[in-house]
């Protein structure tokens, strides 16, 4: 009978570990993944570029933070459930070409996320794929074949063909207008004053000279520069004028730090002129990858939903949040809980 428990219990160490509707990866493949990741910088430093978490080691040598490990198992989760959905719902199994296509588009996705958060990893992504054990690599890439896979299926999606782009951009021109803008930082104590004159009919320069407090712009009238498409800061710009008139401030400001202080930003358009596709490529490419990447993670969200997830405690809880469901670390008994404990241990003695 010792024999046969002792067989059990290590039947059932084996198979702890997390699970998606029926497959599982066990609790020492799991452990030699954290292993392998608590080991190898390059590695830490493309996760932690997919996923800006703390992949470093934990409490002691050759381990992880609870972050981290809640982090993985979410990694693995979302690929195992991804990878099951479109198996069984749209019978899709990858050849060895798409498998090898895959592992090069996981590699660019790798080196472009580093690359945007300058994490300079010491080591390329062909590098931190090495370093993982054979069935974690194995899983990421058949993942990412599934992900690009489903991506392509979707009805929200837009192919990322020229043809798809001049055609979306000539539906969407204005939204790729190269854009000449004046600003004005404003002083809290002026927010009021200044709306009061905007609404009096005050014009642009006026009120810049009147409030802001931008020594490199006012002098211009605020005048900030024009930004193309091809311009690295566009997608913001874009984003601060929407879709305000020529020749005036939006009425609610942004709130930023001057010099340590807090300061109300206001954004004016004062020119607008149509960009060529050519020019505009870059950015209606982006766009439209953001886009069918919003189309994929609400599809993740529901496949995510609908899936039988099962999880070792030891590495982290299957929750629901604001957004959708995914593995949170382990929380830790409070101090005070800790200390409370010691006056329960005296009270239990009444009842031995």
């Amino acid at each position: 009978m010792a024999l046969l428990g002792a067989t059990i219990f290590g039947l059932s160490s084996e198979s702890s570990g997390l699970s998606v509707s029926g497959t599982g990866v066990s609790g020492n493949t799991f452990r030699s993944e954290l292993n392998a990741i608590s080991a190898s910088p390059v590695l830490q430093c493309y996760l932690k570029a997919l996923d800006p978490v703390s992949f470093a080691p934990g409490g002691g040598s050759h381990t992880i933070a609870a972050s981290g490990a809640a982090a993985w198992a979410n990694f693995r989760i979302e690929g195992i459930a991804i990878t099951n959905y479109v198996k069984a719902h749209l019978n899709y199994h990858p050849s060895a070409s798409t498998l090898a296509a895959a592992k090069s588009a996981l590699e660019s996705e790798m080196d472009q996320e580093a690359t945007a958060k300058t994490s300079n990893c010491p080591g390329t992504p062909a590098d931190a794929l090495a370093a993982m054990p054979g069935e974690m690599r194995t899983a990421q890439i058949a993942g990412e074949a599934s992900s690009i896979y489903l991506v392509g299926k979707l009805n929200t999606t837009i192919p990322l063909t020229t043809k798809s782009m001049e055609t979306y951009y000539a539906s969407h021109v204005s939204d790729y207008d190269t854009l000449c803008v004046s600003i004005a930082l404003v002083p809290l104590s002026n927010v009021s004053a200044f709306a009061k004159a905007q609404a009096a009919g005050e014009s642009v320069a006026t009120l810049v000279t009147q409030f802001s407090v931008d020594t490199t712009t006012a002098k211009d009238g605020g005048a900030a520069g024009c930004f193309p498409p091809s311009n690295a800061s566009y997608t913001s710009v874009r984003s601060d004028v929407g879709s305000t008139q020529l020749n005036a401030f939006e009425t609610t400001p942004q709130y930023v730090s001057d010099s340590g202080t807090t300061v109300a930003l206001f954004v004016a358009p004062t020119k607008r002129t149509v960009t060529p596709y050519a020019q505009a490529a870059a950015a209606v490419l982006a766009d439209l990858q953001n886009s069918n990447a919003s189309s994929a993670a609400t599809e993740e969200e529901t496949i995510l939903y609908e899936a039988a997830v099962g999880l070792d405690p030891a590495f982290g809880q299957w929750t629901l949040g604001s957004t959708g469901d995914s593995v949170t670390a382990s929380n830790l008994p409070s101090k005070n809980d800790v200390t409370r404990a010691t006056s329960l241990t005296t009270s239990a003695t009444t009842y031995h």
